[in-house]
């Protein structure tokens, strides 16, 4: 089950009012980078209609209110309005959508020796052998499933064996000594003194701001992070 909070340690520069970077851990780095991987429609029904950036919300409107008689036979509105995504909802973290993914079913010919080198993914599909329906039900076998049995380390996209630096502008990286220092002369931090830190714990509807700004327009991490959080406590450094 997705964790509903996540913890961010926080280095601020309070003078321009900016995160320099957050060291986080695994579930808010796999949440976005699974960003990446979530289809548009899916996006229009987490942020909802009226969140979306243009003319997206209207299109998605327009496809929900069709008509079954215009919609060809062999199609289904859920094609595109539930698209399925290359990893399940279920396993992205975070969020709150609790779509289970249909696995797909494959049939082969149950007739024929030869139609072993057939496969579909229609039980109403013909042989190319024999010519009866190809309808015997087929097992797939995902070897990732059976490398993380019983197991969390597999789960998600990165590793949880160390923490990660994600930026002001969502890069990301493992944390080191070495590169905080280097970021801070890359961003010409002049006045340490002005640094502070900040461990917070944020609410699912705040981590979803960052997902809403990043489709609505240009995006930081300091314009979620610190919108969510003006009047907590700051340690000096």
């Amino acid at each position: 089950m997705a964790k509903s909070k996540v913890s961010l340690k926080l280095l601020i520069d309070k003078k321009n009012k900016r995160v320099l970077f957050a060291e986080a851990g695994k579930d808010f780095v796999d949440f976005i980078f699974h960003i990446l991987a979530l289809p548009l429609a899916t996006v229009i029904r987490l942020l909802g209609k009226q969140e979306m950036v243009g003319c997206l919300g209207n299109l998605y409107d327009s496809i929900e209110n069709l008509k079954d008689s215009y919609i060809q036979n062999s199609q289904n509105k859920n094609i595109l309005l539930k698209p399925l995504a290359p990893i399940p909802i279920t396993s992205v973290p975070l969020l709150l959508l609790n779509d289970k993914p249909t696995r797909k079913k494959f049939y082969r010919c149950s007739h024929c020796y030869c139609s072993s080198d057939y496969v579909a993914d229609d039980p109403t599909a013909t042989c190319p052998s024999c010519k009866h329906l190809m309808n015997k039900t087929m097992n797939y076998v995902d070897p990732s499933r059976l490398a993380n049995k019983g197991s969390n380390e597999g789960q998600g996209f990165v590793k949880g064996v160390v923490t990660y630096m994600v930026m002001d502008d969502l890069t990301v990286k493992p944390t080191s000594g070495i590169s905080s220092i280097a970021l801070l002369n890359k961003l010409n931090v002049k006045e340490l003194a002005e640094l502070r830190q900040k461990e917070v714990i944020l609410e699912m509807n705040e981590v979803m701001l960052l997902l809403v700004d990043l489709f609505q327009k240009y995006s930081n991490l300091s314009s979620v992070v610190l919108s969510c959080i003006p009047n907590m406590p700051i340690n000096v450094l």
